[in-house]
């Protein structure tokens, strides 16, 4: 796209200068409705998006020629300009789709792992103010797809710096890990995401999900990191709200 786009603004500036300049000799002194060079730009502004107000017309062969040059060009351009532009945004929804593009939010949320809890998590935002005003981002390999439109995705396994560079993690606010059961060892994989996401984000508050709640290495997660030792925990959490995060919540850092 940046080379076209650089073409055709490179002949919009040369048809700019030579045919107003066209004009200008040619019209000037003869033409009645050109009393200043003013008027011409207005005119090959008026010509080139083809309004054709019909205010200033030329009345000199030079000054016809000079029209249908500028008109020619002007459909040329400003429709390849409309077809760049609907393909970018066209690049850029797909990539949003496929989980591609780079996220540029900050003070939003993390989600690594789409599992049935985490979409519960992503069901349950809306009863959570602080959760519920963040953009929200997904990041997983287990769907190939965005799975909610509204919310941004990048498709790759949360454990890769890459991944969660991709999502910004080091912009995030929040910060939700959730055990993939794939894994041989799910918490360990997951306590290795969490020292990582820690390594990029230590503002963030993160929420982990661990099957084992004693495990060894729980114990060095720091500060603003609170596990979600049980799938009960949080049942509790999401499903009835008989254990409030709010107070987790309301603390966390404005983005």
């Amino acid at each position: 796209m940046g080379k076209h786009l650089r073409f055709i603004l490179l002949l919009l500036l040369v048809s700019f200068a030579g045919t107003t300049w066209t004009f200008w000799s040619y019209e000037h002194g003869i033409n009645p409705r050109i009393q200043g060079f003013d008027d011409v730009v207005w005119w090959w502004f008026v010509s080139s998006t083809t309004v054709g107000y019909g205010d200033i017309a030329p009345i000199t062969g030079m000054g016809r020629s000079a029209g249908v040059v500028v008109i020619i060009i002007g459909i040329y351009c400003y429709t390849n300009f409309i077809a760049l532009t609907a393909d970018s945004l066209h690049g850029l929804t797909n990539q949003r789709r496929l989980g591609t593009a780079q996220v540029k939010s900050r003070g939003h949320t993390v989600i690594c792992e789409y599992t049935a809890f985490a979409d519960e998590l992503i069901q349950a935002l809306p009863r959570y103010p602080e959760l519920a005003r963040r953009e929200v981002v997904i990041v997983s390999d287990l769907v190939k797809v965005q799975p909610y439109p509204r919310h941004y995705f990048v498709r790759g396994v949360p454990i890769s710096p890459s991944a969660l560079k991709q999502a910004a993690v080091d912009q995030a606010a929040i910060v939700f890990v959730f055990a993939n059961a794939r894994f041989a060892e799910p918490d360990l994989k997951t306590l290795h995401t969490v020292s990582r996401i820690r390594n990029l984000a230590p503002q963030a508050r993160i929420f982990v999900e661990l099957n084992n709640p004693q495990h060894e290495l729980a114990g060095h997660l720091g500060d603003k990191t609170f596990i979600l030792s049980s799938k009960e925990l949080l049942a509790a959490v999401l499903r009835d709200g008989s254990i409030d995060l709010s107070a987790h919540f309301a603390t966390t850092a404005t983005g």
